[in-house]
């Protein structure tokens, strides 16, 4: 639980803050009547108390994701503007002092334009908090942009595997991915649907579902079932359960209901027809030869996301097996315990990051805060023989929206043999 005197502490620099900010932009309301400047006023102190509140309450009370989410959104992004628009009151305030000074102790004023500007000439004082205020809603266009445009535009991308060890029989054969469907923060069944429909269009082999079916209870899905009940393909959807998966972020009434949570949601599963592997394996058999699919229960290699998968479970009488392929929620696996203690596996798939639904991503050049937190965050990743792949996701959590970093569903190819283009890790 957050400490209450640490969160009280930002209140109070937030307060100083906001107190700093409305009397900037105050400033460069002079033209502007009395009367509009009071409301304005009114209405800026009543959204940032109200805002500040809602933290708390978001914080320490069990409101629910969706409004929970919503409050967090509003406050990050109104957060961000003040930020962008701190600078520019802070160089007129040192434009103000220099000035100041220059007619104290009379001396010639600095550069600056004169306090009387020329006629047709804007003050500096208003251009300055007019560039501060345009400044501060470019986050705000972008972020409302992400949410309008960004957070049901699936893009298929598109990824050659090479396996040198994969039978000649499944040369050519296409898997589908997809990741953290979160459908209870959903609020467009019609596009969530249309997203199947491109996965579906590529016709793929098999498909993989790598976790976070909801944000944290079965019953958010219940309104998406018929729609994810149609992702088929010949061989099986597998899936694997991820880290909001097992109700650990909600607060329950006794453990009785969250186990019963967790068993509602491998019910669930099944009646939608995927294969959920519970630190198991599944033999996939073509023209009488075998590839292993092997998946694991989350385990992350930060402190805060449980570890519940056993590889050793997961890996039982695979040994014959010439290619072995990998279910794993959360990426930082990868590297903490697959690369070092399972060199048998060929390829592991993953999700959970969601690159942060904020970035770039560009052919040969990719950017995301998450970056600094995961070393793998999206694409493809090689390290040796061993590969991974990160999916972004294909629904969202929190800010309700993607702004560079856009919904995923991955078509892999396989082929058997060498990649002629070495992975260069991002």
């Amino acid at each position: 639980m957050t400490n209450p005197f640490l969160l009280i502490g930002v209140c109070i620099l937030l307060l100083l803050a906001d107190f700093y900010i409305i009397s900037g932009i105050r400033g460069a309301l002079k033209k502007f009547s009395f009367r509009f400047v009071k409301r304005f006023t009114i209405i800026f102190w009543t959204v940032s108390l109200l805002l500040i509140v809602g933290v708390f309450v978001s914080v320490y009370f069990n409101i629910g994701v969706g409004p929970r989410a919503a409050i967090l959104l509003v406050f990050f992004i109104l957060l961000l503007a003040k930020v962008f628009l701190l600078p520019f009151i802070l160089v007129d305030d040192v434009r103000r002092i220099f000035l100041w000074i220059a007619r104290k102790y009379k001396k010639p004023e600095p550069e600056f334009p004169a306090s009387q500007p020329k006629p047709d000439h804007i003050p500096r004082s208003e251009f300055l908090m007019k560039a501060g205020l345009i400044t501060a809603s470019l986050p705000l266009a972008s972020l409302s942009y992400g949410i309008i445009s960004g957070a049901y535009d699936y893009r298929v991308r598109r990824q050659t595997i090479y396996l040198p060890n994969l039978p000649k029989t499944f040369d050519g054969i296409k898997l589908g991915q997809i990741s953290d469907i979160h459908s209870g923060s959903f609020y467009n069944k019609k596009a969530v649907s249309g997203g199947v429909d491109m996965l579906l269009k590529e016709k793929p082999d098999f498909i993989f579902f790598t976790g976070d079916l909801v944000n944290n209870r079965t019953i958010e899905v219940k309104n998406y079932m018929d729609i994810f009940s149609r992702v088929k393909a010949p061989l099986g959807v597998f899936s694997v359960l991820g880290n909001h998966d097992y109700g650990d972020y909600y607060t329950w009434d006794s453990l009785q209901a969250k186990q019963q949570n967790l068993k509602d949601i491998l019910t669930v599963h099944k009646n939608m027809g995927y294969d959920l592997l519970m630190d198991e394996n599944r033999r996939l058999k073509v023209d009488g030869e075998e590839i292993g699919i092997l998946g694991i229960q989350n385990w992350g290699a930060l402190s805060r996301f449980p570890k519940y998968g056993r590889m050793d479970l997961a890996t039982k009488n695979t040994d014959d097996l010439p290619v072995k392929l990998l279910l794993s929620h959360d990426p930082s696996h990868w590297r903490a315990q697959v690369l070092p203690q399972y060199p048998q596996i060929d390829m592991m798939f993953s999700g959970h990051t969601h690159g942060m639904q904020f970035g770039v991503r560009l052919p040969h050049f990719q950017w995301s805060p998450v970056q600094y937190i995961y070393k793998e965050w999206a694409g493809h990743y090689q390290e040796n023989n061993q590969q991974l792949y990160v999916n972004v996701g294909y629904g969202f959590l929190g800010y309700p929206g993607r702004v560079g970093i856009l919904p995923e569903i991955t078509i892999f190819e396989f082929k058997s043999g060498v990649n002629p283009y070495p992975v260069k890790n991002s």
